[in-house]
């Protein structure tokens, strides 16, 4: 009787990849495994041959010789390429398939533990507004895990090297049958790390790593802004066994100011304007991150009125174009007023007559729709 092509036997195209093909594999083993059979000797005749087909193609050197010389490529009997001798381990090749679910890692004969990478470490930096402006260079200090340097990281005393656990042989993991599951679990003893220390260093008793302050310089580039990040390869935490150590972020939070207010590139701020400049007209001072410049202000000026001073924000940090400083008038009332000061206003207010609202177009303008309001609702 003639075998059936492997790929048909577990339902997968030729092209499939391993995952696909242990995928495949693990759903018609659960299916037709004896111990759901009951004994029907075709089915178990059905799952030996998904097994023999997954052995060959879940094995790169069996796979390509099954693709090139088909089942003679790969039958003992004839020479085949791909065996040994010998069917399959069947808890091996469930080993492989439910590796990754239990935390295995890598193909049957090569699970090797990995080194684990240092973490990743964040330090917050307040600047204020001028800082974030124009950039600058500040020295932090930041508590981190550095690679201890008695060691060289190995976590052994000088002159000795870690050992190959005897428990999971270097694997960092060791496998538990649950039935027809090979399951995988982290190594009681080495942790995980594939290698035990019988002689740990003085420096940092076997841990290869050592709680260290240090001292960095980080260059501020001109026109960061809160919640922008600075990344420091490599100077986060020192890693495990000798893996890289994980970087540094920096995240920028900028102080609010007594006068600016930032939006992206540009700057707003208020500034106080007197009665009689906002009517008459006049030069006002107003501040800028640069110092102080002159706004010409146009007679007839009403609060809340905005002034662009273009090229007076900030410089962005991405694309360097510059923003603009925008200055909001308050026209203010005068307080404190002397005996002849209130005297001169009354004049002024008298000298407007029954033309005031010519002097006050939004009050009239105002008073107009207030009156056709209450007439509409009388109607």
């Amino acid at each position: 009787m003639s075998k059936r092509d492997y790929y048909e036997v577990l339902g997968v195209a030729k092209s499939a990849g391993e995952r696909e093909i242990k995928k495949a594999y693990k759903k018609l083993a659960m299916k037709y495994h004896p111990d759901r059979t009951q004994g029907d000797k075709a089915l178990e005749d059905k799952f030996k041959e998904i097994q023999e087909a997954y052995e060959v193609l879940n094995d790169s050197q069996k796979r390509a010789a099954y693709d090139q010389y088909g089942h003679a490529g790969v039958d003992p009997n004839r020479g085949g390429a791909g065996f040994g001798g010998g069917g399959a381990d069947f808890g091996d090749i469930f080993g492989d398939v439910f590796g990754d679910i239990f935390g295995g890692g890598g193909g049957r004969g090569g699970r090797q533990s990995r080194a684990r990478q240092g973490s990743d470490l964040r330090y917050n930096l307040e600047l204020s507004l001028e800082e974030a402006v124009r950039g600058k260079s500040v020295d932090i200090r930041v508590p981190t895990l550095v690679e201890c340097e008695v060691c060289d990281g190995s976590g052994a005393k000088k002159g000795s090297s870690p050992k190959t656990c005897p428990t999971c042989h270097g694997a960092g993991q060791v496998q538990m049958r649950q039935g027809f599951f090979a399951v995988q679990q982290t190594c009681p003893t080495c942790g995980g790390k594939g290698k035990i220390i019988e002689d740990p260093c003085n420096s940092c008793h076997g841990q290869g790593r050592k709680e260290k302050t240090k001292t960095l310089n980080v260059k501020i580039p001109a026109g960061v802004d809160t919640g922008d990040r600075i990344r420091l390869s490599g100077e986060g935490e020192a890693g495990e066994n000798g893996a890289p150590a994980g970087d540094l972020y920096v995240q920028v939070h900028v102080r609010d100011h007594d006068i600016f207010q930032r939006d992206g590139n540009n700057l707003y701020c208020e500034v106080p304007l007197s009665f009689t400049t906002a009517a008459l007209g006049g030069e006002l001072e107003v501040p800028t991150l640069d110092g102080k410049v002159k706004l010409k202000i146009s007679a007839e000026t009403q609060t809340g009125r905005m002034f662009r001073l273009r090229g007076k924000g900030v410089k962005s940090v991405r694309s360097g174009s510059i923003g603009d400083l925008m200055c909001k008038v308050v026209v203010e009332t005068p307080v404190n007023l002397s005996s002849r000061q209130k005297e001169l206003l009354q004049e002024l207010e008298e000298s407007m007559g029954k033309a005031s609202s010519k002097h006050s177009p939004k009050a009239q303008g105002f008073f107009d729709g207030v009156k056709k309001f209450f007439d509409d609702l009388t109607n």
